[in-house]
């Protein structure tokens, strides 16, 4: 069996965290699909950046756009829409078979309204309507003002899925803005059926530390702290609040493991992916991480439901000088304004583009 279809065997959702119109236009996508059991994807500005410098595939429609009056943001917008609602139909019978629990894309809300809740839950509502799919997730940074904005979003039923978690404790305060959006649709006689993910970054932990502890440590630091993170959500689905609301009908915020390409050329290219198959959670890898596992992985079972040995290996770092709480917080920040950069490039490639095409089109 091959090890993508071994993850769903364990009860793990594989989504590509890619997405370019040439996947869409060759076959690609539809491939991965039907070949290698990916089951839904993410992007972000990032990506979209890099598919619209790389290749000439958008170049007709940001011409015509750019004609129509369209620029910046709203361009990106519409732009990015035709491509995820492309994707989002691609996976819809495995949104419907799974009855909402698979199957999903993800537009990302503007980085520039990281500290603008209320400018955040507007957007989100905006994209979702915009996209017209049910299985399209409205990505929201679980920074400070984005867990206020990821509660009021869910609250108006808008699906999220939760970027730019770190650790335990960023999970946690996700989960519990979606419980109480949840738990006020509950209180207004709502249905309580709106679906988010919560996704930890993995690999930016080990590339953090990897000059400043022992080599013994190396590569060791994101999976202590995925563990930990697998813990507090399984204990958080067995209490009594959790329990309370499912019986209402709610359904469960997966945790999705982001950011598990590995950054260290000297690991093996599978490290996270390995150490990440875990039921009920969702592991989103880069093309090339895809096919490193389709070639060479190796799943050899489920991570451990009580984080195996990860407080031992955190003591390790805690005594190699590494403070975890203001790591984590130091990588979100970071984080969002490595975003904030992509997007400010992605507006002015987009700018550009629009400038260069746009006459020339319309000739």
């Amino acid at each position: 069996m091959k090890p993508t279809r071994l993850l769903h065997e364990i009860g793990q959702s594989l989504w590509l965290d890619n997405i370019t119109r040439e996947m869409l236009d060759d076959g690609t996508l539809q491939r991965y699909i039907t070949e290698l059991s990916v089951t839904g994807l993410t992007s972000n500005p990032t990506i979209f950046d890099e598919a619209i410098a790389r290749t000439a595939a958008y170049d007709a429609g940001i011409a015509q756009k750019a004609r129509a009056g369209l620029a910046g943001e709203a361009l990106f917008t519409e732009l990015a829409l035709e491509d995820l609602r492309r994707a989002a139909d691609q996976f819809r019978p495995i949104f419907e078979a799974s009855r909402g629990e698979d199957g999903w894309v993800s537009m990302e809300v503007s980085p520039l309204l990281a500290d603008d809740a209320a400018g955040t839950v507007e957007a989100a509502k905006a994209i979702h309507a915009q996209a017209a799919r049910p299985n399209l997730f409205v990505k929201i940074p679980g920074t400070a003002a984005g867990i206020a904005a990821i509660e009021e979003t869910i609250y108006a039923g808008v699906p999220v899925n939760v970027t730019l978690l770190f650790s335990r404790e960023h999970y946690l305060a996700a989960a519990e803005a979606y419980l109480r959006g949840i738990e006020r649709r509950v209180a207004a006689g709502l249905d309580p059926q709106v679906r988010s993910v919560a996704s930890v970054f993995v690999s930016r932990w080990d590339r953090a530390v990897a000059d400043g502890v022992p080599a013994a440590l190396h590569n060791r630091l994101g999976i202590a702290i995925g563990r930990r993170t697998y813990v507090a959500y399984r204990e958080l689905h067995a209490s009594a609040r959790w329990a309370a609301l499912a019986a209402a009908g709610a359904r469960q915020q997966r945790l999705l493991w982001a950011s598990t390409g590995v950054k260290d050329p000297n690991a093996r290219a599978t490290l996270y992916v390995e150490a990440f198959a875990a039921p009920d959670t969702i592991d989103t890898m880069p093309e090339k991480t895809l096919h490193a596992l389709t070639e060479h992985g190796e799943i050899k079972g489920a991570m451990p439901a009580d984080g195996g040995d990860a407080d031992a290996v955190l003591a390790e770092f805690a005594q190699a000088g590494v403070d975890v709480e203001a790591l984590a917080a130091r990588l979100q920040g970071e984080g969002a304004q490595a975003f904030v950069k992509s997007w400010r490039q992605l507006m002015q490639r987009i700018a550009d583009k629009s400038a260069d095409l746009g006459p020339q089109r319309a000739a």
